[in-house]
């Protein structure tokens, strides 16, 4: 009778282990499901032009570059950045540029400085803003907050006010066009100021002129001659 009732116990026990795993089943079952159902998808911010990594950074530049294996310029720079990940890749020069141009016989013909510049190497353009300079060999100054150089047109040109004094005049004006050795430029919407030479010029030719009339009107003219009739003696 015991070992029944010790065997009945059992038997209950082990229905109850039974009962407690299945609930277990079913509960990590729906908690699962539960869990998969309310999930979120996690998705990264998109990546802009600035997190593009570059592919070269260096330091205190102060290189050459050549242009159809001739050397054409000099850059200095404190920081180059070399992305060719950027639409549309480019050379960043965030620190100051310093650029020096060269004529065929390796003789600098024109200086370049601005505060920032990228060089997009497929176009072969430069953009430079932030104090930008240029200063050639002739003695001309250009000064202005932005430029742009495309060197497969070969010309300069900017859209923002500039000024450009040369040793014979100055001009400024809100839009600037030159050929890329600053020998052929225009400037429209201009202000302009000219040397006192231009005018002493064009007023010494009329004084020429007019010295010339007055001299011809001072000499005496040869009164016309009277007929007189001739006596005989």
């Amino acid at each position: 009778m015991m070992d029944e009732e010790i065997k009945h116990i059992k038997n209950d026990k082990s229905n109850t282990y039974v009962i407690v795993w299945i609930l277990l089943f079913f509960i990590f079952c729906s908690s699962f499901f539960s869990s998969c159902d309310n999930a979120k998808e996690h998705t990264a911010e998109a990546i802009r032009d600035e997190d593009s990594v570059a592919m070269m950074t260096s330091y205190g530049i102060n290189t050459l570059i050549s242009d159809s294996g001739i050397m054409r310029y000099r850059i200095i720079a404190e920081r180059w950045e070399v992305n060719d990940n950027l639409n549309p890749p480019r050379w960043i020069f965030s620190r100051g540029l310093f650029l020096e141009q060269f004529d065929e016989k390796f003789h600098v013909e024109t200086y370049i400085q601005a505060d920032t510049a990228h060089y997009y190497n497929v176009k072969k353009l430069w953009h430079l803003w932030g104090n930008v300079r240029i200063r050639t060999v002739d003695g001309l100054r250009f000064y202005s907050e932005e430029l742009y150089w495309d060197q497969t047109r070969h010309e300069l040109y900017s859209n923002m006010y500039s000024h450009l004094i040369t040793p014979e005049r100055e001009l400024q004006g809100a839009h600037f066009t030159s050929d890329e050795h600053m020998k052929h430029y225009k400037i429209t919407d201009t202000k302009g100021s000219f040397t006192r030479e231009d005018f002493e010029k064009d007023n010494s030719s009329e004084n020429v002129n007019l010295n010339e009339n007055t001299a011809a009107d001072s000499i005496p003219k040869r009164q016309a001659a009277v007929p007189r009739r001739i006596k005989n003696f």
